[in-house]
C-alpha cells in the first residue's frame, strides 16, 4: 500500500484501480474467508481461493468509487483511472461540467461495465457458503452493490449529487438476501434494470450487454429463478443486525482507504 501513497491516483491505469482496490478492500475478503475457513465455519475452499475473495472486494471497492465520484471530487479526491476517463475528457473534472454530460455518462457507463465483471465471481463465492450468518454477512453488501450500480447507470446524476438506493429497498434487500437462489434472483433484476437502459450509441454498450447476459445466464443456471419470501419477525432481526456489521464493514474499509491514502 506504500507505493500509493506517493503515486497520483488520476494517473491510474484500470491495472493499478484493481491493484489499489485489492490492498484496500480485496485483502479484506480475503482474510474474511480465511478466517471463515480456519474456524470450520465455511468449508477449506472459501480461505483458499483468494481469486474469488478478491472479486468480493472489488466489487465494493469499485461500486464505492463510482457513486462518490461527486463527493470525491469535492473533497480532491480522484480514484476513477486516467486510462478510462481520458477517452472522455482532459481532466476528471471536466466531466462534472454540464457541457461534459455525454462523454462523462460514456466515461460513467465503462466503469459500470467494469465492475460488473465481477459479479460472475461474486455468485460462485457465495454459492460455497454453508453457513447462514456468513451468508448473510457477505451477500448483504454485495446485492446492494449491485443494486446501487443499476442506479447509477446511464444516470447523470452522479454528477451532480448523491445517487442512493432507497432506504424501503435497503431494508427489502436486506430481508431477501438469505440464500443463494434469492441473491440470484436479485443480480438478475438489477442487471436487467441496466440491460434496459443501455443506450446503442454508448461506446461500451457491446461489452455491457455480454456481462449482463453473462450474469443473466449465470443466475438461471440452477433453474427458475425463486420468489423472494418474507423471513420471520426474529429472523428478520438477525438479518437486520447482520445487515447493520455489514454496513459498518463497508465504513471501515472507506475509512482505511483514506487513511491509507493520507486524506
Amino acid at each position: 500500500m506504500a507505493e500509493f501513497l506517493e503515486k497520483q491516483v488520476e494517473v491510474f491505469s484500470l491495472w493499478h484501480g484493481n491493484k489499489y482496490c485489492h490492498y484496500v478492500a480485496g485483502l479484506v475478503g480475503i482474510g474474511l474467508s480465511r478466517l471463515f475457513s480456519a474456524s470450520e465455519l465455511e468449508d477449506a475452499i472459501v480461505g483458499e481461493d483468494t481469486r474469488l475473495s478478491n472479486s468480493m472486494g472489488l466489487f465494493l471497492q469499485k461500486t464505492n468509487i463510482i457513486r462518490d465520484y461527486l463527493e470525491d471530487q469535492l473533497e480532491g479526491r480522484e480514484f476513477w483511472p486516467r486510462e478510462v476517463w481520458s477517452k472522455y475528457g482532459k481532466k476528471l473534472s471536466d466531466l462534472a461540467k454540464a457541457e461534459n454530460i455525454v462523454p462523462a455518462v460514456q466515461c460513467l457507463n465503462e466503469l459500470v461495465t467494469n465492475a460488473l465483471q465481477h459479479v460472475p465471481d461474486v455468485l460462485l463465492y457465495l454459492s460455497r457458503l454453508r453457513n447462514q450468518s456468513v451468508f448473510n454477512f457477505c451477500a448483504i453488501p454485495q446485492v446492494m452493490a449491485i443494486a446501487t450500480l443499476a442506479a447509477c447507470y446511464n444516470n447523470q446524476q452522479v454528477f451532480k449529487g448523491v445517487v442512493k438506493i432507497r432506504k424501503g429497498q435497503a431494508v427489502t434487500l436486506m430481508m431477501d438476501a438469505t440464500n443463494i437462489q434469492a441473491v440470484r434472483a436479485i443480480m438478475y433484476q438489477y442487471v436487467n434494470e441496466i440491460y434496459q437502459k443501455i443506450p446503442l450509441t454508448d461506446p461500451s454498450s457491446g461489452r455491457t450487454q455480454n456481462i449482463v447476459t453473462t450474469v443473466q445466464k449465470l443466475s438461471l443456471s440452477n433453474g427458475p429463478l425463486v420468489s423472494r419470501n418474507g423471513l420471520s419477525p426474529i429472523y428478520l432481526s438477525c438479518a437486520m443486525l447482520l445487515a447493520a456489521l455489514s454496513w459498518q464493514y463497508l465504513s471501515t474499509v472507506q475509512a482505511s482507504e483514506e487513511v491509507h491514502t493520507g486524506q
